[in-house]
């Protein structure tokens, strides 16, 4: 299955640095021993906050005096192979574009054999804690966003 925001495969996941490893637990599988259809979206919770962590990001979000906060717009997944319990998972996650105040994130999950597993994306957007209102990523901020990404292999 072709995800219509991923135009080449290869590329696009050669595009990743950062990654986590997951290890699927017997609670995240149904009664056939799959993983179940909603633990993706936990994943990537992981994978986007140690990304946002090592921007140094979130150290300044979860202070008292901030006036932003991120939050997520939307996020899909789209499932390639099947996934079971004990499995060991790296799951990718790079700022595939930014915008004025979102970002638009992109997610890979990678089995042992290195076998794309599933992929997702999902947009983020920085609003003001007290208004719900968007509030503009600073240069900084959509610079180091985008470093994240392999050089080698960006457009």
């Amino acid at each position: 299955m072709k995800s219509s925001y991923i135009e080449d495969l290869e590329n696009w996941k050669n595009e990743f640095t950062f990654y986590i490893e997951i290890k699927v637990r017997f609670s995240e599988t149904d009664l056939f021993g799959h993983m179940n259809n909603t633990v993706p979206f936990v994943y990537f919770e992981q994978a986007r906050i140690g990304f946002l962590k090592e921007l140094g990001f979130m150290q300044k979000w979860v202070q008292d005096d901030q006036d932003s906060i991120p939050v997520v717009a939307d996020l899909q997944c789209d499932f390639l192979r099947q996934i079971y319990f004990d499995q060991f998972l790296k799951i990718y996650v790079k700022a595939a574009s930014v915008g004025r105040s979102s970002v638009d994130l992109h997610y890979c999950g990678v089995n042992e054999r290195e076998e794309v597993v599933l992929t997702g994306r999902g947009a983020m957007v920085q609003i003001y804690k007290a208004s719900g209102k968007s509030k503009q990523w600073s240069e900084e901020q959509k610079n180091a966003m985008l470093a994240k990404r392999n050089p080698s292999y960006v457009k």
